[in-house]
């Protein structure tokens, strides 16, 4: 079967073939009636723009990449879909990458992935090293996310997790609790040590001393990895009274653990997650978190990265800080 041309497409419209382009290329003053008659003659044709050629002459594909650690993260997945929304409405198409916070995945981003095929890229990491970020000579345009940057050149959109988690500390310690363990120390320079500076900040302004004991890293952010923490606090000689949780996947964690040994949230233990995801939210009990604006992460996200590949954006790098609220549930206030 012969493949359908623009100028089918033109002779079946009665229109000429730059009219037919404009219309695929959603060009403005193309008269409604004008438009109908080729949008008829595509379909009937069935007629596939030829995307790669149109890229050439562009210069642009409109495709940008987001690449992040898991998909099956209730936090990235509905960021994933608040930057897809954000892009959508700039007629641009988002392309997911999982880098399974891998180093050799996180570094297939910092070369350049998809060169040929998208425009450029929105990266969260959380194994590579600031300093490796910095002095990587990326391909395409690129904007960080999350808390693994320490300067550079790289545009970065990120909460400020230390005075967020100090807010989180301070909210346990405002409603009476002196005992408070974290989970999710982890080590390195990621969301681990940032958070902890912010929970640790907290308990100086208290008065109170931190604990090496109440201070768990687990072996990662999920689910079980909040429950394995949250009882071995709960073998401890003095467990603790309350526990901020370093993402809200290790709070929920937690709260099935607290649940099976019969303890009472928040009476017997209060309980804080950062993130918002919404299984915190429909959990019972509710879940007190912080709660990053997705929505404005997202935006201006792909706003800077835009700017970016248009060459209009400032030439110093920007570092973004999103807006977030604690949002104060039933696992602290009963």
């Amino acid at each position: 079967m012969a493949t359908t041309r623009l100028s089918d497409v033109a002779a079946r419209a009665g229109v000429s073939v730059k009219t037919v382009s404009n219309v695929i290329n959603d060009y403005p003053h193309i008269t409604s009636r004008t438009r109908a008659k080729v949008e008829a003659a595509i379909t009937a044709l069935n007629y596939k723009p030829n995307v790669s050629a149109r890229s050439l002459r562009k210069g642009r594909s409109d495709f940008i990449a987001l690449a992040i650690p898991e998909m099956a993260s209730p936090y990235f997945a509905e960021l994933g879909a608040a930057i897809s929304r954000a892009a959508k409405k700039r007629g641009i198409t988002v392309l997911i990458d999982q880098t399974e916070g891998e180093a050799g995945g996180e570094q297939l981003v910092l070369d350049g992935m998809r060169g040929q095929l998208i425009d450029g890229i929105i990266f969260s990491p959380i194994t590579t090293a600031p300093a490796k970020i910095d002095l990587a000579d990326t391909a395409k345009p690129l904007v960080l996310l999350g808390e693994r940057h320490a300067g550079g050149t790289l545009d970065h959109v990120a909460v400020d997790s230390v005075q967020a988690s100090f807010d989180a500390t301070m909210h346990l310690i405002s409603i009476g609790r002196r005992r408070i363990a974290a989970i999710g120390v982890g080590g390195g320079a990621g969301t681990g040590v940032v958070r902890r500076k912010g929970y640790r900040k907290a308990l100086k302004a208290a008065g109170l001393a931190h604990d090496p004991a109440l201070e768990l890293a687990g072996t990662g952010y999920h689910r079980e990895d909040g429950a394995a923490s949250m009882r071995e606090l709960l073998a401890l000689p003095e467990p603790p009274d309350a526990v901020f949780c370093f993402n809200d996947l290790l709070a929920l964690g937690a709260l099935r653990t607290l649940a099976e040994a019969g303890l009472k949230v928040p009476a017997d233990v209060a309980v804080v997650g950062f993130d918002d995801i919404e299984d915190g939210r429909f959990h019972s009990p509710s879940l007190t978190t912080i709660s990053p604006d997705k929505e404005w992460l997202a935006e201006n996200a792909v706003g800077l990265l835009l700017e970016r590949i248009a060459g209009s954006g400032e030439a110093a790098r920007r570092d973004l800080t999103v807006p977030y609220t604690l949002q104060i549930r039933e696992s602290t206030s009963g």
